[in-house]
């Protein structure tokens, strides 16, 4: 898009010098514009920007400015957490260099339900997989927005079970947020996905004659990285250590990946996201525990060095 689309908007000053000429939105420049100011705002900010004219909502509704703004407020001097108490839920700032005392923010819980009943199971691009636990129904919530959606249906699909489920939230080609469910019951296994855009479930067809899906496996819930949801499966108490499994959102289809492998009797993992590269933490070497930083590159692994 060049920036004479931009002539159409309103504004014809955008920036105004003290005691110098002001300057209009085509001297800054359309790149400018939009990843060295617009990106800085704030998503209520970025949401009141898109009413200034059709050009601006059609440049910072696309997929690219979304994950470019998310990058940018995800830096390290601007990560937040979020813990919920009574019907509050604080928002914490992260900070790795004050060791101060920590100032947070408070927002009301938009949702019916007992405060010490609702978990955080995952997060993605700002969302929340929220469980409550009375219930097992399973809710998507924008803390930012305080909009949420109650994804359990009539048919007990959206139902989630701690320590046997595993959940994972992503995002398709065509920028449709979704929720992966994996249930699992009296020793069988059944996936399901919810898409927010069709508000509707539907149910993913897998092998589950395969070993790896019997006995009792424990799920982490889903990393989604480059296209793939990732899930590590802990199957030590049937002596087949961390297996890796892949669901690709395109085909609807899993597969088992390949891990880094150890001597030790006992290892674990978490998957992390950096630098948009799909990284694994393994501790392993009880009683004297070490811990090991990996990335995936290609279908292959390489050590990193941890500083």
């Amino acid at each position: 898009m060049s920036t004479n689309n931009l002539q159409s908007c309103k504004r014809k000053k955008f920036l105004h010098g003290h005691g110098r000429q002001s300057s209009s939105i085509d001297d800054l420049g359309l790149d400018i514009l939009v990843y060295e100011i617009l990106i800085r705002l704030p998503a209520k900010g970025v949401g009141r920007s898109k009413c200034v004219c059709k050009e601006w909502l059609s440049v910072l509704s696309t997929r690219h400015f979304a994950m470019m703004h998310c990058r940018h407020i995800s830096t390290s001097y601007n990560q937040k957490f979020i813990a919920i108490d009574s019907r509050l839920c604080s928002v914490f700032p992260l900070s790795c260099e004050d060791s101060g005392p920590l100032l947070n923010s408070r927002i009301l819980l938009p949702f019916e339900a007992p405060w010490n009943k609702v978990n955080i199971l995952t997060s993605f691009e700002g969302l929340l997989c929220v469980c409550f636990r009375n219930t097992g129904k399973l809710v998507i919530w924008n803390p930012l927005t305080r909009a949420f959606k109650e994804v359990s249906s009539s048919n007990s699909r959206g139902l989630y079970k701690p320590k046997s489920d595993a959940i994972g939230l992503y995002v398709d080609k065509t920028d449709d947020y979704k929720l992966l469910h994996i249930k699992r019951r009296r020793g069988r296994m059944w996936v399901h996905v919810y898409s927010s855009m069709f508000d509707s479930w539907h149910k993913i067809t897998f092998a589950n004659k395969l070993r790896c899906w019997r006995g009792k496996p424990i799920w982490s819930n889903g990393t989604f990285c480059k296209g793939v949801l990732y899930f590590l499966v802990n199957c030590f108490i049937e002596n087949k250590g961390v297996m890796l499994f892949g669901f690709d959102v395109e085909s609807e289809r899993f597969r088992l990946k390949t891990f880094p492998r150890f001597p030790h009797a006992y290892y674990d993992g978490n998957l992390v996201i950096v630098h948009k590269e799909l990284h694994v933490f393994i501790t392993h070497g009880l009683p004297n525990w070490t811990v090991d930083l990996w990335r995936m590159e290609g279908e292959s692994w390489v050590s990193c060095r941890i500083k």
